[in-house]
């Protein structure tokens, strides 16, 4: 909580001066940043309060009052763990939206069914959970009726990025496939890719001579004027690195819509490539053996022996029927806490 303390009195003279108005993205986001490190220390306030309160209370209570006290404590309880979740929102993106890249690994039909199966885990989590999802891309696997070879979606609501950043990685099944006449046990993978949406209004240079935007004619879902008009975009980078950014975008009919998604895509991507190169860096510094890799396994859901397994956080669940129809929020606070302990160890 001193943390949080400290960075709101850093904010303080921002928020004070009147040249900060002068940008207001810039100052609806240092104000929305405030408001929320404000809450939350007076909640903190509030609740050691109510606490010292009680325990004096409680000092000259007799055991009928004790009682009587002991659900005031259960309700404190309940505020504080409340709290406590509200601190493990760290993260300078967390209010972002989330943008949601979703690969079947080596496997064919086994791997693109169970990378369908995660994309509808989340987005029936973000329809729990009062969340909008827009699909930007989707490959769909004619082999499998609900697999996929590629997905991508933006996930937007209350801390949206914050709620699923720690998902991304490798996500393993284990089950009788139902695609195998013999019912043999099958292990297939799917990777998990989560990003901040970052908008224009961030400050990230791309010399457009890096840039190519090639147009073609849309091969997804959408209705025949999608798919015979050249509404589709992919984006090609190529800039300071060897390395090249694609981005492909074939949501709707509009061509125009379309580039603008892949451009905010491409945004994200070279921002989180910068965020990794910096968290590499730090690694190097501290000399640390093994790098934390986007990619390293995360979760296993084994479904003939009923269980899933996070392999950070070792939280277990033995309904995994309801973990894929998107029911993750215990899972999604397991690895948050254990993001934040981390931080706290490094």
């Amino acid at each position: 909580m001193a943390g949080k303390q400290a960075k709101l009195e850093l904010l303080e003279p921002k928020l004070n001066d009147p040249e900060l108005w002068n940008d207001p993205d810039t100052a609806r986001r240092v104000t929305q940043e405030a408001t929320q490190l404000r809450r939350i220390v007076e909640e903190f306030r509030a609740i050691a309060g109510d606490v010292q309160g009680l325990a004096e209370l409680l000092e000259l209570a007799t055991a009928d009052e004790e009682d009587e006290l002991a659900g005031e404590m259960t309700s404190v309880t309940t505020r504080l763990d409340t709290l406590y979740r509200e601190t493990l929102f760290s993260g300078d993106h967390d209010e972002r939206p989330a943008i949601v890249t979703i690969k079947p690994g080596a496997g064919g039909t086994e791997s693109s069914d169970w990378a369908g199966m995660l994309l509808r885990m989340y987005r029936r989590f973000a329809e729990r959970h009062g969340m909008q999802v827009e699909l930007l891309d989707l490959v769909p696997n004619h082999d499998a009726p609900n697999g996929i070879d590629y997905a991508q979606l933006i996930v937007r609501g209350e801390r949206a990025f914050g709620m699923l950043r720690m998902e991304g990685g490798v996500h393993r099944l284990v089950r009788v496939s139902p695609f195998d006449s013999q019912n043999r046990r099958h292990t297939s993978f799917a990777s998990v890719e989560i990003m901040p949406e970052i908008d224009d209004t961030f400050e990230l240079a791309i010399d457009q001579k890096d840039v190519r935007v090639d147009v073609y004619r849309s091969s997804g879902p959408g209705g025949q004027s999608v798919n015979t008009t050249d509404s589709a975009v992919r984006v090609v980078y190529k800039g300071g690195t060897s390395e090249e950014i694609v981005v492909t975008i074939q949501d709707g009919k509009s061509q125009i819509k379309n580039r603008e998604k892949a451009m905010t895509v491409l945004r994200s991507r070279l921002f989180e490539r910068e965020e990794q190169r910096r968290l590499d860096e730090q690694l190097k510094a501290r000399g640390e053996q093994k790098a934390i890799e986007w990619g390293s396994q995360i979760r296993s859901y084994v479904l003939d022996k009923q269980y899933v397994k996070d392999h950070r956080t070792g939280e277990m669940r033995h309904d995994p029927d309801n973990v894929l129809d998107g029911d993750i929020e215990d899972l999604i606070w397991a690895g948050l806490e254990w993001a934040a302990k981390s931080e706290l160890v490094a």
